[in-house]
C-alpha cells in the first residue's frame, strides 16, 4: 500500500475544474462492511460558511444515493489516467447488480475514521456532510438547463461536504 500525505485543503493541486470535469472522481459512502461508490463528472470545491467545502451531486435513482443520505460523511477520490478504465466501470455498473470495486480492480482502503476511499487515488477528500437539498424546477434561471438535462425530472440532490482531510500520494 502506498503511502498517503495529509495536505491542506487550500494546498490541492491542479485546475479543479479540470479535476472535477474531466479527470473525474468516485463518491463513495458507506461504512467499510456495506458502501456504493459512483463516478462523477460534477462537482466542485470552495470556500462557504468559512470552512472549505466539496458539492457533489448525486441522482436518486443511483444506488450511492441511498448510502449518502444514510450516512454524515462521503469521500471523493481521484485517479490517475491509467484508472479511467475502472471510473468507467463504476459509472455503468450499479452496485447493485455487481461488485464493481472488485471488477474494477480497486482496493477499498478504510480511513481512520471508518470511511471508505481507495488505495489507487492519488488524490483524497474526506467531507461530512453539512448540506443537502434536491435541485427544483421552479429555482433555475437559465431556462434551456432542466429540460436539456432533466427531460425526466430526475433532479440531482447537492450535498456540500466539509472538507474535513485531504491526502495525496
Amino acid at each position: 500500500m502506498q503511502t498517503f500525505t495529509e495536505i491542506d485543503s487550500r494546498e490541492i493541486p491542479g485546475n479543479i475544474i479540470q479535476l472535477m470535469s474531466r479527470d473525474w472522481m468516485l463518491i463513495t459512502a458507506g461504512t467499510p462492511e456495506k458502501f456504493n461508490t459512483m463516478t462523477a463528472s460534477w462537482g466542485a470545491l470552495g470556500h462557504l460558511w468559512n470552512k472549505p467545502v466539496a458539492f457533489c451531486f448525486v441522482r436518486p435513482q443511483r444506488y450511492t444515493f441511498e448510502f449518502t443520505e444514510a450516512q454524515d460523511y462521503f469521500t471523493l477520490c481521484f485517479f490517475d489516467e491509467q484508472y479511467r478504465e475502472a471510473l468507467q466501470i463504476c459509472g455503468t455498473l450499479s452496485g447493485r447488480d455487481v461488485n464493481k470495486v472488485e471488477k474494477a480492480g480497486l482496493t477499498p482502503r478504510i480511513l481512520d475514521s471508518g470511511n471508505v476511499a481507495f488505495e489507487e487515488a492519488r488524490l483524497i477528500i474526506e467531507c461530512r456532510k453539512i448540506y443537502a437539498d434536491v435541485f427544483s424546477l421552479d429555482k433555475f434561471t437559465a431556462d434551456e438547463t432542466p429540460f436539456r438535462i432533466y427531460p425526466d425530472n430526475d433532479f440531482h440532490k447537492m450535498y456540500i461536504g466539509e472538507i474535513l482531510h485531504v491526502w495525496e500520494k
